[in-house]
């Protein structure tokens, strides 16, 4: 059985209404047209709602009565998905679920998202961390409604947009033999241990790239799933990595590590990437969120 909710909303008004007239005022409608809906809603359900003897007001029979409540109930949660829709695109409640490969969250988004959750305090925020695979994957799966990611990922349900460019940096303890050089040779970094990030990490793959542009064959590689314990080991003499230049900032200030040239292009850049669904929608939430980060730039 179909139930019209136009003729429903009519019902519920005369009932409130206590007249087919005020009903029909409340609606804007004739009242030739609030007696017919009534008719046609009755007919529909196959069961007499009001009573048709001669009085004040409006008595229901005892299935009309069972039926207000139930339009009560239906009508009520109306309002209640209305506030909340209204809530949402004004920005007064909802969640928003990012994803950030390492280096972007720890580095990169603190800032905007301290100042997003303080403009937008009844805005749940969650911020999921992964390597730039993983955050594709959560981007895929609806886990997160957008992700920004250092690596490239190659799926024809991820919409990439560039979001920004990050220096990267060939870092290498200070005390160390080659810390003393500016320019060491291919074969001198083709004799040192590389640290490298795991699998599925853009760091990782930027790095890979620079060795195979540069001709270099680390003697031995050594993988480490964090950038800031990369950083920390290169600063205690393990080896020598690719590392985003903000991550680094500090062990350089304190002269702790050095940065290399590599020659030809001594300014190492990688793309960062915003990740959404292809063809989902934003909620409101995250309209405000990719704007904020936007002015960022």
């Amino acid at each position: 059985m179909h139930l019209n909710l136009h003729l429903l909303r009519m019902f519920q008004a005369v009932v409130e209404q206590q007249g087919f007239s005020r009903a029909a005022e409340v609606l804007h409608v004739s009242q030739s047209a609030v007696s017919k809906g009534i008719r046609e809603l009755e007919y529909q359900l196959d069961l007499p709602l009001i009573e048709r003897s001669a009085g004040r007001g409006v008595r229901l029979t005892d299935g009309g009565q069972a039926l207000y409540e139930h339009a009560r109930g239906i009508f009520a949660m109306e309002r209640a998905a209305a506030e909340d829709v209204r809530d949402r695109v004004g920005l007064r409640k909802g969640r928003l679920r990012v994803g950030a490969s390492t280096t972007i969250a720890g580095y990169w988004l603190p800032t905007q998202l301290a100042q997003f959750t303080q403009r937008h305090p009844d805005i749940g925020f969650e911020l999921v961390v992964g390597n730039t695979a993983e955050v594709g994957r959560a981007v895929i799966d609806c886990r997160v409604d957008v992700g920004f990611v250092e690596g490239t990922v190659d799926d024809p349900r991820i919409a990439a947009t560039l979001w920004k460019h990050e220096s990267l940096q060939v870092a290498v303890a200070t005390a160390s033999p080659l810390g003393r050089q500016r320019r060491p040779s291919v074969a001198e970094l083709s004799r040192q241990t590389w640290l490298l990030r795991e699998s599925g990490s853009g760091t990782r793959q930027v790095a890979q790239s620079l060795l195979r542009s540069r001709a270099i064959a680390p003697r031995r590689t050594i993988e480490i799933g964090s950038n800031e314990a990369i950083a920390r080991a290169v600063a205690a003499a393990a080896g020598v990595a690719l590392l985003p230049a903000v991550v680094i900032a500090d062990l350089v200030a304190m002269g702790r590590v050095r940065t290399l040239g590599m020659g030809q292009d001594d300014d190492i850049q990688r793309p960062l990437f915003r990740l959404e669904l292809a063809d989902r929608p934003r909620s409101p939430a995250l309209q405000a969120f990719v704007a904020r980060m936007a002015q960022e730039d």
